[in-house]
């Protein structure tokens, strides 16, 4: 092996780009604070400076993504993340539908290089205008595609542009329920509607508080009727979880055809638009389908039922998260201790 000859190509900086000679072949090499060492190997020494110099050039006009040329823009990490980080997530329907809009977004067309806390501030400031949360869940997922990349996929940046951005708060806690009449209401446009699961599902969301996800994945292998539980085995909290039936939700199963499939055999997309139209043609504002868990709960309280008794059905590990989806009406309680 031939002894090494270093020839430093960048003067009077702290980084520096050096050529080794090894093996008749010449070894170039960059290292630069805040950017990956990268090297390539050439036969002729010119090459070599050449490569040097257009690859510090590249580095000093601010490009990020060296040692991943492919991820140039935030659109190719959000693609990526969403191929490879997305599916593994409890929740990976709804952040694949929001990753699906920010791909849509100016935002997405940022290259790396560009991307700063001026240009997040001002995607922030847009997406608020459809609502703070989401502007929060939107900035979270850049946020993370970001730092996944910057950890595991070779892109460099001098630091998250989200971080130095703030985060829109001021969100009201929600604490919307029925209304009189309103369940009246949805059952009268029920019957207008085509998809013969819908106000069977509204139904049994509010006489069990189960989130929409857990009906729609349960499966008639997981329900005893006879003791009158269903089984969750994989809930948004990771574990499993047995949910008591009343004589109600007991009621609305016997109706349904028994077999070794799902309990409600429809599509997230069926229920979710289902859904949607089933409030408008019941002239109700500001109506969720999540509102209906909290409905649920209240509804347990209600009936007398213990803050443990009410964990068990709704799944709830913490007590304070327990009374954010519940909403007692006043006027009951103030019966109950005159």
């Amino acid at each position: 092996m031939q002894s090494l000859a270093v020839t430093q190509v960048s003067q009077g900086r702290r980084e520096m780009g050096s050529i080794r000679k090894r093996n008749g072949k010449y070894q170039a090499q960059v290292r630069r604070d805040g950017v990956p060492a990268i090297s390539k190997t050439f036969h002729a020494k010119k090459d070599a400076i050449v490569w040097v110099r257009g690859l510090e050039a590249r580095i000093d006009a601010g490009e990020v993504n060296i040692t991943a040329p492919k991820l140039v823009t935030l659109r190719d990490i959000l693609v990526r993340y969403a191929a490879e980080i997305t599916p593994q997530k409890k929740g990976r329907e709804q952040e694949s539908r929001r990753i699906n809009r920010l791909l849509r977004d100016p935002i997405a067309d940022f290259k790396l290089s560009r991307l700063n806390s001026a240009a997040i501030a001002t995607f922030r400031d847009r997406r608020v205008l459809d609502g703070l949360r989401a502007a929060q869940i939107d900035m979270g997922i850049v946020r993370n595609s970001i730092k996944i990349a910057s950890q595991e996929w070779g892109v460099t940046m001098p630091k998250n542009p989200v971080d130095g951005v703030r985060v829109p708060n001021g969100i009201k806690q929600r604490d919307r329920r029925l209304l009189p009449g309103e369940y009246e209401a949805l059952q009268e446009a029920a019957l207008q509607c085509k998809n013969p699961f819908i106000w069977k599902i509204v139904r049994f969301a509010i006489a069990t508080g189960m989130r929409r996800s857990e009906i729609l994945s349960l499966h008639w292998r997981n329900v005893d009727l006879e003791v009158r539980v269903v089984t969750l085995p994989d809930t948004k909290n990771g574990t499993s979880r047995e949910v008591p039936l009343s004589a109600h939700a007991l009621g609305i199963l016997t109706l349904l055809i028994k077999d070794k499939g799902k309990v409600f055999p429809v599509t997230d997309y069926s229920i979710r638009h289902g859904w949607d139209r089933l409030v408008k043609r019941a002239g109700i504002k500001d109506l969720r389908f999540h509102d209906l868990r909290r409905e649920a709960v209240s509804r347990f309280f209600e009936m007398g039922l213990s803050i443990a008794e009410v964990s068990l059905i709704s799944g709830h590990k913490d007590p304070r998260m327990l009374f954010r989806y519940t909403k007692l009406n006043a006027v009951d309680v103030a019966q109950k201790i005159c």
